[in-house]
């Protein structure tokens, strides 16, 4: 199986038809790697990262794990055939332990953003036209999924010219994570074709609006959308209609949102909040945060700068309120704030100061060069800066701990992401060797690792799904981390994309990097 990075991965096809071919027939299966070759690969990325004595006793329990008609080759038929009887066997696995079965709050932890460059709004109505402008571009979007227009993307590097996977984007506007009190559950509508009327939640003012913006099969002009949010922000500010901070309770623990969710419940038709909404602030700041499970970064990075385009095209244009006298008003929603709703008001809104005043998130911009000397020298960008922070982190702490870098499966059907565990034997010599002042080592650069002289394109298709599958292991056994003497967390983790959040549950420290020709950006997250 070939590693595909997340970022600048991307090219695209214009041919409906052929986007559709590739999107139902193309993309292959998710291989099952084979066992042995998952646990050799296992105890390899272990044994330079915990202590010896540590290592041989899961050394033990590996080689008892494999050997020939044991428990490995049982738990590796049941992975056999779920992969003939599902399109991809990891996929659920995936799904529930990083995302549905974390009870965690999504804000912070899970949720990741993305922030537009700031705008200077000179009034409110500056805003509301910067607002009408964004929903235009979104309904365009939208309108080249519902018709399954949207071209395909296209691998890059090793794999040049192969397809990905696209049904993640047929999530984006079609899909909410409902809270359950021990795991969540991802309601996906398979249909393209949405009932009449169509419509958005718009918030202001913490307070929640229903604005039509289809009516009588035709959808709002820009103008139309302005004059409808003017509205919603007149009813927003009048005072005797001012309901409390119901948003506030979507921030909790997902247990904590879906035991307020059913008392809400009682009577009253819930509007799901959806995985992706757009902020646009009186202040200028403006960007787009996701709920992360039907999803991965760079489906939306590809979205928002659909929409950033459509919105540079149109600024241009005076935009003026069209005649809307047929047009319905906004509708306010409301609900049945009891006291016992008041109190989870209040402690949903305490847990979210917390949260947000706990994280320790700092961003450096390194003009001394960026990704275009790098290259120059002959080196993955990626590869540098991977290796940089191993060396960073060891002159720290003179050891290196498990590193999480995000990795696009998307060439296999609803391939999601996987982690390269950039922290290789081989980068920690390198980075001993740099401290130690020895001689330069011989190595060979491949993707996002320091490897020694072998076939690199051998390591790419090796190297993620067997990992993944030892995962899969445990959970299909539910062999806890103790038993097999492995480390508790991931102490780093580095995205590259351009947005930056921390991974659920598992992350200390989170590092990420948005390579510039000329220059890159740093950003440093550690949640308290």
């Amino acid at each position: 199986m070939a590693l595909t990075k997340v970022s600048s991965l991307f090219q695209s096809t214009a041919c409906g038809e052929v986007q559709e071919h590739i999107y139902t027939t193309a993309v292959p299966k998710l291989p099952v790697p084979p066992l042995q070759q998952t646990l050799q690969m296992y105890l390899r990325c272990m044994k330079h990262l915990v202590p010896e004595e540590q290592f041989r006793k899961t050394k033990s329990i590996v080689e008892q794990f494999g050997v020939a008609g044991g428990l490995g080759e049982s738990l590796q038929l049941i992975l056999e055939e779920k992969r003939e009887k599902t399109t991809n066997w990891v996929f659920n696995y995936w799904l529930d332990d990083m995302y549905l079965n974390n009870r965690l709050a999504l804000p912070v932890n899970s949720s990741p953003a993305i922030i537009f460059a700031r705008q200077n709004f000179k009034d409110v109505n500056d805003q509301l036209r910067f607002a009408a402008n964004l929903i235009s571009g979104v309904q365009d979007y939208k309108a080249l999924l519902d018709s399954h227009a949207l071209p395909v993307d296209f691998a890059r590097g090793q794999l040049s010219g192969q397809p990905l996977c696209m049904k993640q984007y047929y999530g984006l506007f079609s899909s909410y994570r409902l809270p359950g009190h021990t795991k969540d559950t991802l309601v996906a509508q398979k249909s393209c074709v949405m009932p009449e009327p169509e419509h958005i939640i718009v918030a202001c003012n913490n307070q929640f609006f229903v604005l039509d913006v289809v009516i009588n099969f035709r959808r709002l002009s820009e103008g139309d959308l302005f004059t409808q949010l003017r509205k919603i922000a007149k009813m927003a500010e009048n005072e005797e209609e001012m309901l409390p901070p119901i948003g506030l309770l979507t921030t909790d623990g997902r247990t904590e949102w879906a035991e307020a969710r059913t008392i809400l419940m009682k009577g009253y038709m819930i509007y799901l909040p959806h995985v992706l909404q757009f902020v646009v602030g009186r202040d200028g700041v403006c960007g787009t945060v996701c709920e992360h499970s039907p999803f991965d970064g760079i489906v939306l990075v590809q979205c928002t700068e659909h929409l950033l385009k459509h919105m540079k095209e149109s600024s241009k244009k005076l935009l003026r309120a069209d005649s809307v006298s047929e047009l319905p008003a906004p509708r306010r929603l409301r609900w049945k704030c009891s006291p016992e709703i008041q109190a989870h008001l209040a402690s949903s809104a305490e847990k979210l100061q917390r949260i947000v005043k706990n994280l320790d998130f700092t961003a450096y911009k390194f003009v001394n060069y960026g990704k275009e000397f790098i290259k120059k020298q002959k080196t993955s960008p990626d590869a540098y800066i991977q290796v940089a922070l191993q060396l960073a982190f060891y002159r720290c702490h003179r050891r290196l701990v498990p590193t999480y870098e995000s990795a696009s499966i998307r060439r296999f059907d609803e391939g999601r992401v996987d982690n390269i565990r950039s922290a290789t034997s081989e980068a920690f010599a390198f980075v001993k060797a740099m401290i130690d002042n020895k001689p330069a080592l011989s190595v060979c650069w491949s993707g996002s690792f320091c490897f020694p002289q072998q076939n690199p394109k051998q390591v790419n298709t090796l190297m993620i799904p067997s990992l993944s599958l030892f995962n899969c292991y445990l959970r299909t056994e539910r062999h806890s981390t103790e038993q097999l003497s492995l480390p508790q967390h991931l102490a780093v983790c580095h995205f590259h994309s351009l947005h930056f959040t921390a991974v659920q549950g598992i992350s200390r420290w989170l590092f990420g990097c948005n390579r510039q020709p000329q220059h890159k950006l740093f950003c440093r997250a550690k949640p308290i």
